[in-house]
């Protein structure tokens, strides 16, 4: 694998996923509409209340409308796929004003018998979306290390368009055979389909977009987050990366601080916390055993590391799920 070529560096982020998720409901919308999400709390609550955090998305099946986060709109298209990768709360609605109501007076409470569907709007054009959820616990969506823009607007084409929507389909067909809150979509499909998302971003997203998609094109980033992510354990210097990456030391301190926001240490140290996290959740390993993995010679040393990022020890996260 060439680690100069940016999609060797998204394969070792994109290799601990775990993704989960599923479709919970449809919405027609006509003209005009728009309306408010509920906080992303109250939606981890609704949805999966044992996940720390959800992704929401909403794939635009017909018609056309805008998403807002944080006051920046985005357009999207029908075939588009619209991911809220840290789950911010968000508006949406159409090409007509329209007043803005709560999103959570449009749906009645799970359990649900069947999937909901929305019906809101003033009766003009149709826009219909479906949306879904993911969960994960993998580092691309922790919004400390913000490896994403807020709002990701994915136009797929070619086979990859039918691919998307086929796989799609396929969730809404499973889903409506039982209770959504039943019917989780296939672990296997979610991360085959968020990857490709991720695929095609990277594949359309501006030259000059700063964060992890940015450092993931860069070939003096790409080489040396590749070696990260694929051994966190190994006892990384500067200068070791700086090798890595065909560069010197000073000149790659730099480029992550100016790319990523943080020096190449700091990078490595929150990306082995983020794979204990992974390894605390998914395995039945020791503390000891995990401090191993993640590169620390003590458990007391990994202990204090982790509790300084994540504010609680690693039993103890261990122990709540996350939670604190």
């Amino acid at each position: 694998m060439d680690d100069r070529d940016p999609s060797a560096a998204l394969d070792d982020a994109l290799a601990h996923l775990h993704i989960q998720g599923a479709i919970f409901l449809r919405a027609e919308y006509t003209e005009g509409w728009a309306f408010q999400s509920a906080p992303t709390q109250d939606l981890a609550r609704l949805l999966a209340p044992h996940a720390r955090r959800i992704v929401p998305f909403h794939l635009v099946a017909a018609g056309r409308c805008w998403i807002e986060v944080d006051g920046v709109r985005h357009w999207a298209d029908a075939g588009d796929l619209i991911v809220l990768p840290y789950g911010d709360s968000h508006r949406m609605g159409g090409t007509q004003d329209a007043e803005v109501v709560d999103a959570m007076t449009l749906v009645t409470p799970p359990p649900w018998a069947s999937m909901p569907v929305i019906e809101h709007g003033s009766g003009g054009a149709l826009t219909h979306v479906v949306c879904g959820y993911l969960t994960s616990e993998a580092p691309l969506f922790d919004p400390d290390l913000r490896a994403f823009p807020p709002v990701l607007v994915v136009t797929p084409s070619g086979p990859a368009a039918q691919w998307v929507r086929a796989s799609i389909d396929y969730a809404l067909a499973r889903t409506a055979l039982v209770a959504p809150d039943l019917a989780a979509t296939p672990a296997e499909l979610v991360e085959l389909l968020f990857t490709e998302v991720l695929r095609i971003h990277l594949a359309q997203a501006p030259a000059d977009e700063l964060g992890f998609i940015r450092a993931l094109r860069d070939p003096v980033l790409a080489p040396a987050l590749a070696q990260i992510h694929r051994d966190p354990a190994r006892k990384w210097t500067v200068a070791e990366l700086a090798s890595v990456a065909g560069v010197s030391p000073s000149l790659l301190d730099e480029r992550f601080r100016a790319v990523l926001g943080l020096p190449p240490i700091r990078y490595l140290t929150g990306w082995r916390m983020h794979r204990a996290q992974d390894l605390l959740a998914s395995s039945d390993l020791g503390v000891a055993a995990i401090a191993h993995r993640v590169g620390y010679d003590s458990e007391e040393a990994f202990s204090r590391a982790f509790k300084r990022k994540h504010g609680v020890a690693p039993g103890a996260w261990r122990r709540t799920g996350g939670r604190g």
